[in-house]
């Protein structure tokens, strides 16, 4: 009987493992490889002329901001606002802030989803910490820029969108701290 208690133990810690990698090292190049191919991550310049050009000013929709951290990451993160309205078609930025409380450099990745699912093929991020690594020095704080479309196209029915980021500590999976570059 004990013997199948610990295989089953043993099983089960294999399988949080493995479901902890896939997040961590898996999901962040598969989300780039996802947006890529689907033109989330296109042209800045190309989303700000059609925004300009395309404000759809007789509809208004509430983007709500969630942040958490997963549950190893010590940072602070949180958003600066917590909803904004914004008319489809409408560029808008927003920002997130990151705070290294540790005594250690760390690096972190934010892993966005939106919610109602469905609405996730209008929301176009044309800039995003989440693209990126997010390198901060011990004791460091940043602001971090989000800045976004809702697409005209999104359905009539959906009048709020949420926009939620989980910070995920990738410290031991890039370059270290001495390999960074120097952001000034």
């Amino acid at each position: 009987m004990e013997k199948s208690v610990r295989k089953q133990v043993a099983q089960l810690t294999a399988g949080a493992v493995v479901m902890f990698a896939f997040a961590i090292f898996v999901m962040p190049p598969l989300y780039n490889l996802f947006c890529d191919l689907i033109g989330v991550n296109q042209d800045y310049e190309q989303y700000t002329a059609e925004a300009v050009d395309s404000i759809d000013t007789s509809r208004t929709v509430k983007v709500q901001f969630v942040a958490t951290n997963q549950a190893t990451m010590p940072w602070q993160f949180e958003p600066l606002v917590f909803e904004v309205e914004v008319h489809p078609g409408e560029l808008r930025e927003v920002r997130f802030f990151a705070h290294n409380k540790t005594r250690r450099d760390m690096v972190g990745q934010a892993i966005p989803s939106v919610i109602p699912y469905q609405a996730a093929d209008y929301f176009h991020k044309t800039e995003c910490f989440c693209f990126n690594n997010q390198p901060l020095r011990a004791g460091e704080e940043a602001e971090l820029p989000l800045v976004f479309i809702v697409d005209r196209e999104l359905p009539e029915s959906v009048n709020v969108i949420t926009l939620s980021y989980t910070m995920f500590d990738v410290t031991d999976r890039v370059p270290t701290p001495e390999e960074w570059s120097d952001p000034s």
